[in-house]
Formats: structure tokens, sequence, C-alpha cells
């Protein structure tokens, strides 16, 4: 009675830990087959305008959000595209400023798509999102740019990008408004 009990205990036990084993590997399997694409969605907004837009972008694609913070904020005055001595004019005329920022996306190895999103300045991106690109690796993702304006197409600002930064795959623009 006694080895018919132990080896129906044991049986009970293998099985079980039979049944972990599968269970275990079809997790395992169920991991590497199914690859999570995760999106980010990173923003410089000066008025809160691209913010706004920025944050309605993620929730559409269920992306995670991004601020790209100047080091030191801009003031009205800075922003006075009319005033040829303000930072922003100063900054937009020498093409290698490179604005400092605070921080950096440090999982931006978690993404395989970037959306990068500013205000049209002077036609084009303001240098910050220079700054912005050039203190991470995009290699291997795929990158997108919205902008705010209000009088002027993505078009430029995306090709200009493209132009600078070739050695990335650049996808889509879109103006958002």
């Amino acid at each position: 009675m006694k080895k018919t009990l132990l080896l129906l205990c044991t049986a009970l036990l293998f099985g079980a830990c039979g049944n972990a084993q599968k269970d275990n590997a079809k997790t395992d399997n169920d991991n590497t087959n199914t690859t999570m694409k995760k999106t980010l969605v990173a923003y410089f907004s000066a008025t809160g305008t691209t913010r706004n837009a920025a944050t309605r972008l993620a929730q559409q694609l269920n992306a995670d959000l991004y601020e790209i913070s100047p080091a030191v904020p801009y003031s009205d005055a800075d922003l006075d595209w009319r005033d040829k001595s303000s930072r922003s004019t100063l900054e937009m005329k020498d093409k290698s400023s490179r604005p400092a920022i605070t921080g950096r996306c440090n999982n931006i190895a978690d993404y395989d798509t970037v959306w990068i999103g500013f205000p049209v300045w002077w036609y084009t991106a303001p240098t910050i999102v220079n700054t912005f690109i050039e203190a991470h690796d995009l290699s291997g993702k795929i990158l997108n740019v919205f902008a705010t304006s209000g009088g002027s197409s993505v078009t430029g600002s995306a090709n200009d990008l493209k132009n600078t930064y070739p050695q990335y795959t650049w996808g889509e623009s879109r103006l958002l408004n």
C-alpha cells in the first residue's frame, strides 16, 4: 500500500512539474513570438500649443510622451520673432546653434517609432530639436515629424531634418493645428 501511494505521489509530482514546464515553455514562446512595438511622442513646445497637439497624438497612438525641455526656458521676449536680437531669432540665424536641453530620454532604446514635434520657426524646426536628435541614438527607429504652425507647412521642416540626418529612417510628417 505504501509503495502504491509513493508511486502515485511521484506520478502526480512529475505530472505537475511536466505541466509547469509546458506552461513556462508556452509563456516563453509567446514572449519571443510577440514583439511589442512602442511609440514615443517627443516634443518641444514654447507656448503650449505643440504640447496640446503632442498629448492628443500620444493618446491616439497609445504612445508615451516626452517633453524636450530647454535648460533655460524661453520668455515671451525670447520668442519675439519680430525682434532681430531675440533669442529665438539669433538661434535660428545660426544653423550650428544647439540650445541646451534638460536631461535625456533614458529609455529611448525601448521605442521602435519616435514622433518628433515642434512649432515651425522660420519655416523649419527650432534648433533645440537638433539638440534632442543629436543627444540620442535613433538608429533603427522610424522617425516621424509633426509640427504646429500659424501659417507654414510641415514639409520644409521635415525635409530639412531628413537632409540634416540622412542616416535615419524617416516616415511621415503631419501638421497638427
